[in-house]
């Protein structure tokens, strides 16, 4: 690990990252306490980052030629906006790499693409990670209070979409 700031580097993900990124994705589901909940595999985020059918985009950051961490985001829309922003999904600095403002430029990145969007950009934080807080509070972010994130996944997702109408495939939306 380098400690000249200059030798930080932003690179957006290549296929050949998808090696890199998943062991990336799993350490920052053993930091948030979820590694039993990482099923991902390097199939499905080759499909995912790559595939003809896209959802997603990471960037991974470098110290020097060490992989130092990632940001992997998505694009989402607004309709009260009538504009597209991004969803960041994922932000990780490995420990020995942070403090460093690796985690900013990561953010900046990502803040790029939504601003050049012309629309937002959101997250989710476990509200247990102060390092994390900290970092959001001091760039300006704020809480949304009157909002509470909703999940439907497993059977309860099956049961709902039991009946529902067939969904055209996507390469006809």
């Amino acid at each position: 690990m380098s400690q000249d700031a200059s030798s930080i580097r932003l690179v957006p993900a290549t296929l050949a990252d998808v090696p890199l990124i998943l062991s990336l994705i799993r350490e920052l589901a053993e930091y948030e306490k979820l590694a039993h909940e990482c099923v991902a595999t390097e199939e499905k985020l080759r499909e995912a980052l790559f595939g003809p059918e896209r959802v997603a985009y990471a960037v991974v950051a470098y110290d020097g030629d060490v992989p130092a961490g990632y940001a992997l985001y998505f694009l989402t829309f607004s309709t009260f906006l009538a504009k597209t922003g991004v969803y960041l999904e994922d932000l990780f600095v490995k420990p020995a790499h942070r403090k460093r403002g690796i985690g900013r430029r990561l953010l900046q990145y990502v803040a790029r693409v939504a601003a050049e969007r012309g629309g937002r950009m959101e997250w989710s934080v476990l509200t247990w990670n102060e390092l994390a807080l900290g970092v959001y509070r001091a760039i300006g972010a704020r809480r949304l209070e009157d909002w509470a994130i909703m999940r439907l996944t497993g059977p309860e997702l099956a049961a709902l979409a039991e009946g529902a109408p067939a969904v055209p495939p996507a390469s006809a939306l």
